[in-house]
């Protein structure tokens, strides 16, 4: 029996990290399926399990820092393997990198990232995982020690094991999050990265050459003097996960713990900054 589908487009913003909040709370109803958009994302749900205020249990939506909208539609029954391997294109970030799916072939590109996203965050799609790709391809990670903040599908810890950093550690606070960078992880080979569930830096101690932090602007703001503490003498700070309009902000903040800005992005609105840590302690 073929089962007509009733679909709902989410516009969410801003997306991080409400959009990775919004799937997580709705994974408790019946939907089968999530869908990346540009603003937001789709969800699918068998009509026959859907009913009226069907979304009245959902906590986020009276959360009065994310703006969510959304409209509804039905649809003709769905191949869903067949619509995901449609929808995730593989994406290429300059001349050495490209991230795909396994069912793509290969491109033997220098730094191949092989990601099954789930509904994690972070395939190269969203501006601010592209960025964060380009700030990599940069940098020099041969033996140095890695920390990537809100790890979502694990793609930059990924990067920088593949450029060859010698220990890297993925933090997020979301287990979903934390079992799909592990399978991508094992799905790259990338032995030398530690993935642990929480939501903050485990060590005050300055341990990292390069601190990855593509998150959201409050987060940011919240966690920077943390990431300094981690953060070797003249080390890298990589964050995004913001608009444009947040930028100056961040850069006083910055320039507050005494970071050096020597580099900016922007793409479609959003942002990226690397950074060079001149903090010394007293």
């Amino acid at each position: 029996m073929a089962f007509t589908y009733v679909v709902y487009y989410f516009t969410v913003e801003p997306y991080i990290p409400w959009g990775e909040i919004l799937i997580a709370q709705l994974q408790s109803l019946p939907f089968e399926s999530f869908e990346m958009t540009d603003s937001g994302f789709n969800a699918y749900i068998n009509e026959s399990k859907h009913y009226n205020n069907f979304l009245n249990s959902i906590p986020l939506f009276k959360n009065k820092d994310v703006k969510i909208v959304f409209i509804t539609d039905k649809i003709k029954p769905i191949n869903w393997n067949a619509k995901w391997e449609s929808n995730f294109k593989p994406i290429h970030i300059g001349k050495n990198c490209v991230v795909r799916s396994d069912f793509h072939s290969p491109f033997n590109k220098k730094y191949e990232i092989i990601i099954n996203p789930k509904m994690s965050f972070g395939t190269g799609h969203h501006q601010t995982t592209f960025m964060m790709l380009e700030f990599a391809l940069g940098e020099l990670f041969s033996e140095k020690s890695v920390l990537d903040m809100g790890c979502g599908t694990g793609i930059l810890a990924i990067m920088a094991s593949k450029m060859g950093a010698k220990r890297v550690d993925a933090i997020d606070n979301d287990p979903w999050c934390i079992e799909n960078s592990k399978e991508n992880i094992y799905q790259n080979n990338c032995e030398r990265v530690n993935v642990i569930l929480g939501s903050q830096i485990v060590s005050n101690d300055p341990k990292y050459d390069i601190i990855f932090a593509n998150i959201n602007r409050n987060v940011l703001l919240d966690q920077l003097p943390d990431y300094i503490k981690s953060l070797k003498l003249k080390g890298i700070l990589m964050i995004s996960g913001f608009y444009d309009k947040d930028v100056p902000l961040l850069k006083n903040i910055s320039n507050d713990l005494n970071l050096q800005l020597i580099e900016q992005k922007e793409k479609d609105k959003w942002s990226a900054l690397k950074f060079k840590n001149e903090y010394r302690k007293s």
